[in-house]
């Protein structure tokens, strides 16, 4: 990832938090906040093999189409990571309880991708914490230090967040 994105993340904040409102893509916008979650269940990574085609959107994404479909593929297989990672784009206010749901709606038992969410490929604050979730993973970072770190690096800038629980801690 480079430069620029990150800096087009920081512009296009505001034009997230407006388009999320507007746009087709978020359908559910107006739902009730979602109340914070008791305890996360963990979904099942999706088998090795293809995944569904994103969703195609009529608005211009704020970042290189490869970048979002390495988040999308990042979200797939690693739900134990974006499960536990909180989003800053206003998306509580559509049910999102994690960032894991800006990108996967829906999922079957053995973790098969059955459906996406568009709203993460028009948001440039989902895709910011998930790219940098992504990032901080193959550091070989925990659960628990990649959510310090998105909480410390992208959290500290934002007025509200999805209800995402905190990592278990680890057993010594």
């Amino acid at each position: 990832m480079n430069h620029r994105f990150f800096a087009a993340c920081a512009t296009l904040v505001v034009a997230c938090a407006v388009a999320a409102a507007a746009q087709q893509h978020t359908p559910h916008a107006a739902a009730a906040p979602a109340a914070r979650p008791a305890a996360i269940v963990l979904q099942k990574p999706a088998p090795p093999g293809a995944l569904p085609p994103l969703p195609r959107v009529s608005f211009e994404p704020p970042a290189p189409m490869a970048t979002i479909q390495q988040v999308y593929e990042f979200a797939a297989r690693h739900p134990e990571v974006l499960q536990y990672m909180p989003c800053y784009c206003g998306c509580e206010r559509a049910g999102h309880g994690s960032n894991h749901e800006c990108f996967v709606k829906s999922r079957g038992a053995n973790g098969r991708i059955t459906e996406w969410d568009s709203h993460g490929i028009g948001c440039a604050v989902c895709l910011n914490v998930g790219y940098r979730a992504m990032q901080l993973f193959n550091q070989n970072k925990s659960v628990a230090e990649i959510r310090a770190t998105i909480d410390k690096e992208i959290g500290s800038r934002f007025p509200s967040s999805t209800p995402t629980p905190q990592p278990p801690k680890k057993r010594s």
